[in-house]
């Protein structure tokens, strides 16, 4: 069995997050339940992780953050995406659209490979 590699998933929930925030700003847990869009599950994502990243992004001037009152609750830590974040963006759109004409050749061979071989069969 193949192991996932953290780090590239870890750099495309930083991609998934810069396109939430391309959409409108939000705080942490909101955008924890939107990365659910993108493919991600409650059990593999752990809050921390995405706090991390958050951090990690806004240390690389992909993101800014606030503080908001949340009324009667806690104040909370609200991201918005800079223009920075939106020039990473753009980027990561143009190679991963590369990418996935590279993968769907990729499957398409794989997929004729192995029914050519289930015919022999």
């Amino acid at each position: 069995m193949i192991q996932h590699c953290s780090g590239h998933m870890r750099r495309f929930m930083e991609v998934c997050l810069l396109e939430l925030l391309f959409e409108s700003d939000s705080h942490g847990y909101a955008l924890a339940e939107q990365l659910a869009d993108f493919g991600f599950d409650e059990k593999e994502l752990h809050i921390g992780t995405l706090y991390r990243t958050l951090r990690g992004m806004e240390q690389t001037g992909f993101l800014c953050s606030r503080w908001q009152s949340g009324g009667s609750g806690p104040k909370r830590r609200i991201y918005s995406i800079t223009q920075k974040g939106l020039d990473a963006l753009d980027e990561w759109m143009r190679i991963l659209q590369k990418r996935q004409v590279r993968l769907s050749m990729l499957l398409s061979r794989h997929a004729k490979s192995k029914a050519a071989k289930q015919e022999k069969r």
